[in-house]
């Protein structure tokens, strides 16, 4: 696994080592946001399952403070008696060994298992770069396992279930638990944090519940009864029954086909994705670093940054429950400044658009504080937005007298400069809440804030119009679209911070 030492040098450590190590690494991480959390997710399957969790909210808080030690995960995975390598051909670590036969005429290049690199799941569409020769190195074939385990995007795998000899279908491909949310991990931020400190962080008392079984591969003896595509009918879910069971889902069917790279380490040459692991409707216990909206759980949008919605996550910390869920714990935590760590995924028809991730920070007793910072900085950007899109409009009006109806919204464009706004106001903003949690007076911040985002928004607007000529038409556009603009800025539902004090 990739980590980071206290001195911030990369450093390659196996799963017993980090365990025994982090309290001398800052973080463990992965090639993007989402493998990292899925790195974390395991890691943390991996504590559940060796019965290392706290049973209560005061004995986390303790464990936290503490810096309880992590040697007993360490020692009970040394000792377990499982399956722990990729390529056993019975066993094989995260994957479906039933696939195996199948994976010589209908496996494609590694590529297929690096979410960022395959497009799409449709394995036979003359995807060229899926049938590369270049073989995947065995540690970054595992890391991007988990994370298809954990993001995989729900749609059509392509395979023809009656090529591969199966009478269950095998094209439908589910979406993994966590592709339609945002998964929120507090991440330490205080002095001194290190990788344990996060684990300890994001650990759920449980009580004196049955933390569930680690996933280690899809047949394992005792393990939870999953599809074998030997028979047809209903997609089956199943609820996890524990957090261990939960961290390590198999939200995909995989093979992998080992190969040795140049140098004579192992890698993998072919890989077969089919549907995996299902989760039911996850109870609230399962939920405590969920964020929820309007619409629901919270998740990244095609139209609005991260930060625009961060609001609703101040919200959850204002509104936690004491002890009861993730926000209700780290409030117990006085003192500490926590960042809260936001990471989803954005896709389309079934392919990966980007990740997005983005940490806000936190500290016990400005919850308020922040809420207002929160809602209130997005409220004057996206008045400020909608001042320049007048401003816009009454520029294309007297740019162009005559327009046809359907040119007018791409002239208005030309005019809009909401994209520079919304660019510049991002830094703004995270300064904003930095400024607040660090003791600033919401009010106060607020006002800087503001004064900061009026002159961006001036900004964007002159440097859309300057193109206009400096006489005629072009000159009145110029200084109509100013006129609007100021007005716009000083109209009554104006957020207060906004409006010019003179």
């Amino acid at each position: 696994m990739s980590a980071l030492t206290m001195g911030g040098k990369p450093v390659e450590l196996n799963l017993v080592e980090v365990l025994r190590q982090a309290e001398d690494i800052a973080a463990v991480y992965g090639r993007t946001p989402g493998e990292t959390v899925a790195v974390t997710e395991w890691l943390l399957g991996l504590a559940y399952a060796a019965g290392f969790y706290p049973e209560t909210a005061n004995e986390w808080r303790t464990w936290v403070e503490n810096r309880e030690s992590l040697d007993d995960v360490a020692d009970w995975l040394e000792d377990h008696d499982g399956c722990w390598d990729l390529f056993d051909p019975l066993a094989p670590l995260g994957q479906n060994p039933a696939l195996h036969p199948h994976l010589n005429a209908f496996g494609v290049g590694p590529a297929q298992l690096v979410m960022e690199e395959a497009g799409d799941y449709n394995q036979f569409f003359s995807r060229e770069h899926l049938h590369s020769p270049a073989i995947l190195p065995a540690a970054e074939a595992w890391r991007a396992m988990l994370t298809q385990h954990a993001y995989a995007i729900g749609m059509k795998a392509k395979i023809k279930t009656k090529d591969m000899g199966l009478p269950a279908p095998f094209a439908n491909l589910s979406s993994a638990r966590l592709v339609s949310r945002l998964r929120v991990i507090a991440r330490p931020a205080w002095e001194g944090a290190t990788f344990g400190d996060l684990l300890r962080l994001n650990l759920t008392p449980s009580g004196d519940d049955n933390p569930g079984r680690l996933n280690l591969t899809w047949q394992q003896p005792a393990g939870p009864v999953r599809r074998d595509f030997t028979r047809r009918g209903a997609e089956q879910t199943r609820t996890p029954t524990g957090p261990a069971d939960l961290h390590t889902m198999l939200g995909r069917s995989i093979a992998l086909r080992p190969a040795a790279l140049p140098d004579g380490t192992a890698g993998v040459d072919l890989v077969l994705i089919g549907p995996g692991e299902t989760v039911s409707d996850l109870p609230a216990a399962f939920l405590q670093d969920a964020v929820t909206s309007e619409k629901g759980l919270l998740k990244p949008s095609l139209t609005r940054d991260l930060w625009r919605q961060s609001h609703a996550l101040y919200a959850a910390v204002a509104e936690r429950d004491k002890g009861t869920d993730l926000y209700g714990r780290i409030a117990m935590l006085h003192g500490r400044r926590i960042h809260l760590l936001a990471v989803g995924l954005l896709a389309t028809q079934g392919k990966l658009v980007s990740w997005v991730a983005d940490e806000y920070p936190y500290v016990p007793g400005r919850e308020t504080e922040l809420r207002h910072a929160a809602e209130q900085g997005s409220a004057i950007c996206e008045h400020a937005a909608k001042g320049l899109y007048a401003a816009a409009a009454t520029a294309q009006t007297y740019t162009y007298p005559q327009a046809k109806p359907a040119d007018r919204p791409a002239q208005i464009a030309r005019f809009n400069g909401s994209t520079e706004l919304w660019g510049a106001a991002s830094d703004l903003f995270h300064t904003l809440m930095d400024d607040v949690a660090d003791g600033i007076p919401a009010v106060e911040a607020l006002t800087a804030f503001a004064i900061a985002l009026r002159a961006v928004t001036a900004n964007s607007l002159e440097a859309r119009i300057a193109s206009l000529p400096t006489a005629g038409n072009g000159l009145e556009a110029q200084s109509r679209a100013r006129a609007r603009l100021t007005e716009y800025l000083n109209q009554p539902n104006t957020p207060v911070h906004l409006k010019d004090p003179s």
